[in-house]
């Protein structure tokens, strides 16, 4: 019979080897250690948790399921890729002199590791010293670089990743220092200011001149940018063929047949930058937004969001796919820069239910509501329009049927709030008036088309989806990582430190480093 003693210490050892065992077994396949050659950062602006729960409950719905049965939301089908990895953190997104960032400065913060003003792109809060991004660093360590975004070429968040300015508006000169960059792939959207200065104080170069002086070659059509799958090609800026707005891609529920999606455009780049046939034997660094989430929740567009949200998430997909063959060498990271518009799961006319069921039958964005079926209708009735006659949406049918089959709102089954709201909005819209008081206007309609983001609003409400700002909100971010290095992505941290997390888990100089 052993001692007492000797059996505590037996027992202690067992529970000891019984928790190390446990512990390993439950990060088994959550990281890889060592340093990885290929690094994938996956950006959704203004993607944070709300946006998120709200996309697998969609994709619950699609799926035959409930939004409010544990059980379907659970199943692995209606979960997001991104959702599904190992290694999961928080960060915080403030800038130096704000709670609520903006884009320029929370991708300067996970881009070179620093605070810096909003507005401001690669520099220091007083505009005084530029710094590199990790993507100029790792180029300079011989790794290819690729740069997506679903929104222009040389807007804030990729504008972090190779170029620095003290205004984000000054888009020629971004631009131009795009062109001086030497990475060997550029996708997605086009140039917001190729051939002249966006604003005073801007660069005045023809860009396209620029791009050509330096080797690269400008694709904008489905088909020769697709063919780059089988038949890589370096230096490359593919533009997709239809840009909605602002020289953007257009919103996943928008997407022609002859546009690329992001996921595409993602395979696409893979194919590029993983070409080992060109000297790619230091692996590369690719960098991918989507952009256009944040536009949606900025109009609070909960339909457009997910539709931009699923299609992020399938570009995840195509670098999980890549990381399967190559398992030790890849590190995925996938965030968001902030959370836009205070989207809310749950809304105070719904109380504890949700109807998702009701989000498919919007059929297009608000964007391409207000380009299309609303300048047609508005060009036909607007004439003579007057706003302190009553019910002017309610009387006009051909508008009626607009919310029924753009939107799947039924005028009938509305109730009285939500009839006066549309009819408040309709008038403003039409005519500039309304009975609302200005400050009634700002609350409601932001800067946005009154009766285009006032629809948008009642579906979103009557599914359970609320929104309480048209512009950035200060909650902190999910970050979420697998692979080399992910377990540094792990726990609660500054955005400045997923910059330097990367730079460690390549092997970059610490950050900051001045140019």
């Amino acid at each position: 019979m052993l001692p007492m003693r000797m059996k505590r210490k037996n027992i202690a050892l067992i529970i000891l080897l019984t928790f190390f065992m446990a512990f390993a077994a439950s990060h088994a396949g959550a990281s890889v250690t060592g340093k990885p050659k290929y690094v994938f950062f996956f950006l959704g602006d203004g993607m944070a948790n709300s946006q998120i729960q709200a996309t697998e409950a969609y994709l619950t719905t699609l799926n035959g399921g409930s939004a409010m049965v544990a059980a379907d939301l659970l199943k692995p089908e209606n979960r997001l890729n991104m959702c599904k990895m190992p290694t999961q953190g928080m960060q915080t997104t403030y800038d130096s002199f704000a709670l609520m960032t903006d884009s320029a400065s929370s991708a300067t913060a996970f881009a070179c590791g620093i605070k810096t003003i909003s507005g401001t792109i690669g520099m220091d809060e007083n505009k005084t010293m530029s710094v590199k991004s990790v993507a100029q660093l790792a180029h300079e360590q011989g790794k290819k670089v690729g740069i997506i975004t679903s929104v222009s070429l040389d807007h804030a968040t990729p504008a972090a990743y190779y170029a620095s300015v003290s205004n984000r508006g000054y888009m020629n000169n971004i631009a131009s220092q795009l062109a001086a960059t030497g990475y060997e792939f550029f996708g997605g959207g086009g140039l917001a200011s190729p051939t002249g200065p966006a604003r005073s104080g801007d660069t005045n170069n023809n860009v396209w001149e620029l791009l050509a002086g330096n080797g690269y070659t400008v694709l904008n059509d489905r088909d020769s940018i697709m063919a780059l799958k089988a038949a890589p090609q370096s230096k490359v800026v593919c533009i997709n063929p239809w840009l909605q707005d602002s020289a953007a891609m257009p919103y996943a529920i928008d997407r022609p047949e002859t546009n690329l999606s992001l996921a595409e455009m993602t395979e696409v780049a893979i194919a590029c930058l993983g070409n080992k046939g060109r000297g790619n034997e230091t692996g590369f660094f690719l960098m991918v937004e989507g952009g256009k989430i944040d536009w949606a929740c900025h109009a609070n567009d909960a339909v457009a969001t997910i539709g931009d949200m699923l299609d992020f998430d399938d570009s995840v997909a195509a670098a999980i796919a890549f990381a399967k063959k190559h398992p030790k060498d890849t590190l995925i990271i996938v965030t968001g820069d902030h959370e836009t518009g205070g989207m809310t799961i749950g809304h105070a006319t719904t109380a504890y239910k949700a109807y998702y069921d009701r989000l498919p039958s919007q059929t297009c964005s608000f964007q391409f509501f207000e380009d299309n079926q609303w300048a047609d209708h508005k060009a036909a009735y607007g004439s003579g329009y007057n706003y302190s006659s009553p019910n002017n949406l309610e009387s006009n049918t051909e508008f009626v049927s607009l919310l029924q089959d753009t939107f799947g709102l039924d005028w009938a089954s509305l109730n009285e709030y939500q009839k006066e709201k549309l009819e408040d909005a309709y008038d403003k819209s039409m005519c500039g008036q309304n009975d609302n008081s200005p400050a009634e206007n700002t609350l409601l309609y932001g800067g946005y088309e009154p009766i285009v983001v006032t629809i948008t609003h009642i579906l979103n409400e009557r599914a359970s989806i609320g929104w309480t700002s048209y512009s950035h909100t200060g909650v902190p971010v999910p970050v979420y990582a697998k692979g080399a290095g992910a377990w540094r992505f792990s726990g609660f941290y500054d955005n400045t430190d997923i910059a330097k997390s990367i730079a460690k888990a390549m092997d970059l100089p610490n950050l900051p480093v001045a140019k």
